[in-house]
């Protein structure tokens, strides 16, 4: 996205200059020729820096970066100062500016200042992102045709700044979705922000969302910006928001509208500059018929509609899964952790009711579980065995489930140790599994 500059200088032909020389750079710059229709700006627009003077008549420089700091605590401020004025310069710095520069100054110095803020700015974004993204991104997986219209329909959603509305079944995978769209749009150096509207309790919703001034409630001793404030310039996603209460949603609605936001106890509108991206495992269309979901909301939210099929949906897509989730937990226990032909049978035979969620979480299960890093059809969950067609060596299996593993565990560990000569360290190797858990095995089993 492009990087919006204000300059607030009221000497013009310092103004001209500075002004001048930034555009050439390629940054996109308001200017300002007092504090006053500095601030008049802060209001309207949405700024990355703000390059202000320290003595402007009528409302100067200090008092100016205590307001944007008030208003935008995402915009930083340089301030720019003649000689003799150091220690007021200092004075800022202590109050919330990014830097301060001398007059009369190099303006490749005043770039490269600028240049260096606008560095960190996107740092504290990506921290920002990954926070949200519990510390990193998962790709998309599945080569149904299902899946393939859902990449397809991100890829052409990504460069617009649409409202997106992502429904489907729990563990489908919509929030995935939703950081793909973020992470292949021009935002995607700015925040990404994941608030889930079903965890948080409906009196601190508001705050959550939009921040509060100080003194605003009891416990409120210190003004909060809310993760609309954060997510500036960036995207938010919200998650369940089939859950937000009535009133909420309301206000909801004027942001989407006015893109500005209010904070609890708040006197002035704040601008933000968020696209905006909500979830739900919910049927909005029917809360909408209950009355449990504004329509007018709905109608804005939807802009752009995607839904996610089920796991049953894309059956297809089951083993394509496992091996990834399977990759990803030997990965963890350095083994390379593959299914046999009648467990991968079994997976995608069976319905898989929580989805996506329910493969990864039973996959991750039986890799902890298994004795070897070959995962067979017995290690599976009971009510997966019955599906393969091999009815009659399941049941017989099911029956000596004891006996049945500790025979082939044994058997197993016997031919490692006659291929190796008895070298316990290869034949763990062999095994998949490490020397100290081959050497217990063997003492369980008189070895």
């Amino acid at each position: 996205m492009t990087t919006k500059i204000l300059v607030a200088e009221d000497e013009e032909i310092m103004r001209i200059t500075v002004i001048d020389h930034l555009r050439s750079l390629g940054w996109q710059v308001d200017e300002a020729a007092s504090g006053d229709k500095a601030l008049e700006l802060i209001k309207q627009n949405s700024y990355q820096l703000l390059l202000s003077d320290i003595r402007m008549p009528g409302l100067d420089g200090e008092t100016l970066l205590a307001e944007v700091k008030n208003i935008a605590p995402h915009t930083e401020v340089v301030m720019m100062t003649a000689h003799g004025s150091t220690d007021t310069a200092v004075n800022c710095l202590k109050n919330g500016a990014a830097d301060y520069i001398q007059k009369p100054f190099d303006l490749d110095d005043l770039s490269f200042r600028i240049k260096r803020i606008l560095e960190m700015q996107a740092i504290k974004a990506r921290c920002v992102s990954l926070e949200h993204c519990d510390g990193h991104r998962r790709p998309i997986i599945g080569s149904s045709a299902a899946m393939q219209k859902v990449l397809s329909l991100v890829g052409q959603v990504a460069g617009s700044d649409s409202s997106v509305l992502i429904q489907g079944e729990s563990g489908t995978g919509k929030e995935l979705v939703a950081a793909a769209i973020h992470f292949e749009s021009r935002r995607a150096e700015k925040p990404y922000v994941r608030i889930n509207c079903a965890a948080i309790p409906a009196g601190l919703m508001e705050s959550e969302f939009f921040g509060h001034e100080k003194g605003a409630f009891t416990g409120a001793d210190k003004t909060s910006v809310g993760k609309f404030e954060l997510a500036n310039q960036g995207t938010i996603l919200l998650d369940e928001i089939g859950d937000m209460p009535l009133d909420l949603q309301v206000k909801l609605l004027r942001v989407l509208q006015e893109k500005e936001i209010e904070r609890v106890g708040g006197k002035r509108p704040i601008p933000v500059d968020v696209r905006v991206i909500c979830s739900t495992a919910k049927k909005l269309t029917e809360e909408v018929e209950k009355g449990t979901f504004r329509q007018d909301l709905f109608y804005r939210l939807q802009v752009i509609p995607i839904e996610l099929p089920a796991l049953r949906e894309r059956n297809g897509d089951i083993s394509e899964l496992a091996d990834f989730f399977l990759q990803e937990f030997g990965r963890e226990r350095g083994l390379q952790f593959e299914l046999s032909t009648e467990a991968r049978q079994a997976l995608e035979s069976h319905t898989f009711p929580g989805n996506v969620r329910e493969l990864r979480n039973l996959l991750e299960r039986v890799s902890v579980l298994a004795p070897t890093a070959k995962i067979q059809l017995w290690e599976l969950p009971i009510e997966l065995r019955g599906t393969t067609g091999t009815t009659e060596k399941t049941t017989e299996i099911e029956e000596n489930l004891a006996e049945a593993v500790a025979s082939t565990e044994k058997k197993c560990i016997l031919q490692a140790l006659k291929k190796t000569a008895d070298n316990k360290t290869e034949a763990a190797a062999i095994l998949g599994i490490s020397r100290k858990n081959l050497w217990e095995k063997m003492k369980s089993y008189g070895l």
